[in-house]
């Protein structure tokens, strides 16, 4: 250990006490085994292309040829790439077949302005066609052949995630599909097969080897919209998809997350939803509405998630699938327009978020046991599988975890040994640190006293700004399409000068996601065709039971007068009639009946 004047960072310390392997594995805010996306912020509205792309090929992508073909070889990024603007697009389709009148200054003005609409969208959603582009829109199948974000890891594994839960295969990786598969999501065996893709792969088809990058073809006798044309000559201009990563990392995991029930729930919606109104719902609609979706599902398996953990914090047992259920959280359907629902809506969020505060101890417990478990020969033999749920390998984690207070040899005497060895080495620089590693009264569980003090180093402030990122994103927060809004409130100090101000999140209804549920839910269980007959008061019910979101009745915990209910619910039926979903043949509530807006095709009679 270095001595002298030189002062050291905890995790310098800790490289040096232990093992730079062992620190490289816990400084993290991520334990992929129980949720498997990397916790700080992502464009949930960019993880789309990303998903056509790996259902397509069944592999992650790589760098793609878009700043290659419209940059203008000049403006590089922070990382060195060429830098992309719409007017660089717009100036490189005019030249091109299929755009006369577009090639001169106002012409290219206004293709870029149908760009910007339509297909990209800027960094930080700035306006104006000379920023650089960021991200690229769903608008059509061959979006995936632009490589926004220029990194997919910048998606942090959301993608990979949701291509695991609705491909539902059984092994550690997402592998190619086999003809005799019964899935609506297969990997690999082109458009048509494929629910999600099915719904924007119009005019494609397969000329050649399937697994070819070349072989992705458009029939130019096919109409299609602005939008989608738009996108598709983007991608003529590219000339092939992306090519895949090379290594280990082209392969996409099969981990899910242990939030088993919600993560079913959340491909059964998405399933139903894109094979039934795909074809109904006008495409820039439909995108908004699907986007909602997986706003909710990713929302209700992150809540799910940290329940469970929360409980298995306190008796190192992972719930059982039944008994999984989402944050209770109660919504404003004013969407921040009545000043006491908001309110309402805001104590309920932040008292999740206070909660929620606890989960990167919770992570780093779990990151930590595993470590050990992990290197210790004679147990690593006798654990589970943990790929594609990871229940009964976080049961055999607590099981253990529960022990180690009352062990005096294995895992326990090492693990207090090690905090014995780095409150020495705490001592001088961080005593309060070194205080709680040898407090074992208080918390005779090293593990505990462990994951609090690498935690504390790693900065509370700045996991938690990981973290809290990372739900706005889940929530799509403050998105015409989202499920929640962000505000911001100072608190005032004891001689009434205003302080610091904090952000306080509100559960919000947009029309889009009302739009979504009341369509997701009028369609029938199973393989019956056509909408069921579904009531006010049934859909407020299943909306509660299925997604946490609570509009008529106090959540847990929570007190709401009943006045303040009734003004809600009220609320929600005018805004639910205003857009043409809710009609009532008189005042009874049981008459007060859904209807969907858009034609709801087909059915899903098939595989099921």
């Amino acid at each position: 250990m270095r001595t002298g004047d030189e002062s050291l960072t905890p995790k310098q310390i800790l490289e040096e006490e232990i093992y730079v392997n062992y620190v490289r594995e816990i400084w993290t805010g991520n334990y992929d085994k129980a949720f498997p996306i990397s916790i700080q912020n992502f464009d949930l509205t960019s993880v789309l292309p990303a998903v056509f792309y790996m259902f397509r090929y069944g592999h992650r992508r790589a760098k793609g040829a878009f700043a290659v073909t419209f940059s203008d070889n000049t403006v590089k990024t922070r990382s060195g790439t060429k830098r992309v603007t719409v007017d660089n697009v717009a100036k490189k389709l005019a030249e091109t077949e299929g755009f006369d009148g577009f090639n001169d200054p106002l012409g290219r003005a206004i293709l870029g302005d149908l760009l910007l609409s339509f297909c990209l969208e800027n960094a930080n959603r700035k306006e104006g066609r000379t920023e650089r582009v960021q991200r690229v829109a769903p608008t059509h199948y061959l979006a995936s052949w632009i490589d926004l974000p220029e990194d997919v890891v910048n998606l942090r594994f959301v993608p990979e995630m949701i291509v695991a839960i609705l491909a539902d295969q059984k092994g550690e990786w997402v592998e190619l599909s086999k003809e005799e598969d019964r899935t609506w999501f297969p990997v690999g065996v082109g458009f048509n097969q494929n629910a999600l893709i099915q719904a924007f792969y119009q005019g494609m088809s397969i000329d050649g080897n399937i697994a070819d990058r070349s072989s992705d073809q458009f029939d130019e006798t096919i109409p299609v919209g602005m939008d989608q044309l738009l996108m598709i000559r983007i991608a003529q201009q590219i000339g092939s998809p992306p090519d895949k990563l090379r290594g280990e990392g082209e392969r996409i995991s099969n981990q899910r997350p242990i939030a088993e029930k919600a993560a079913g729930r959340f491909s059964e919606d998405i399933r139903r939803f894109t094979r039934t109104f795909a074809a109904s719902i006008p495409r820039h609609a439909f995108v908004d509405l699907l986007e909602s979706g997986i706003a909710i599902g990713l929302t209700s398996i992150f809540s799910s998630m940290a329940e469970i953990l929360f409980e298995w914090s306190e008796t190192g047992m992972i719930k059982g699938k039944a008994d999984q259920m989402p944050t209770s959280l109660f919504v404003d359907c004013s969407n921040g327009m009545n000043r006491t629902l908001r309110a309402l809506s805001e104590q309920s969020m932040d008292d999740f978020m206070r909660r929620i505060e606890r989960l990167p101890v919770i992570l780093m417990a779990l990151r930590i046991i595993d470590y050990e478990v992990k290197y210790t020969p004679n147990m690593r033999n006798k654990m589970p599988s943990y790929r594609p749920y990871a229940t009964d390998y976080l049961d055999c984690l607590g099981e253990k975890l529960k022990t180690l207070d009352q062990e005096k040899n294995g895992i326990a005497y090492e693990l207090n040994q090690l905090c014995q060895r780095l409150a020495e080495a705490f001592e001088e620089n961080y005593p309060e640190a070194a205080e709680n590693l040898r407090n074992y009264e208080s918390q005779p569980n090293p593990v505990w006293r462990l994951a609090e003090v690498f935690t504390d180093f790693q900065g509370r402030s700045f996991v938690h700004h990981k973290l809290f990122d990372c739900i706005n994103s889940i929530l799509l927060a403050d998105s015409p399409n989202g499920i929640a809004i962000r505000r911001r409130v100072q608190r005032k100090n004891s001689s009434g000068v205003k302080a610091t101000g904090r952000e306080t999140r509100s559960v919000i209804l947009t029309d889009p996601v009302l739009d979504y549920l009341v369509h997701l839910l009028l369609l029938p269980s199973g393989g019956k065709k056509g909408c069921r007959a579904l009531s006010f008061d049934d859909f407020l019910r299943e909306i509660r039971e299925e997604y946490g979101l609570w509009v008529d009745a106090s959540p847990p915990n929570m007190e709401i007068s009943s006045d303040h209910l009734r003004d809600n619910r009220r609320i929600l039926e005018r805004r639910l009639r205003d857009l043409g979903l809710l009609m009532g043949v008189n005042d009874a509530e049981s008459m007060k009946l859904l209807r969907p807006r858009f034609e709801i095709n087909g059915g899903n009679n098939g595989v099921d």
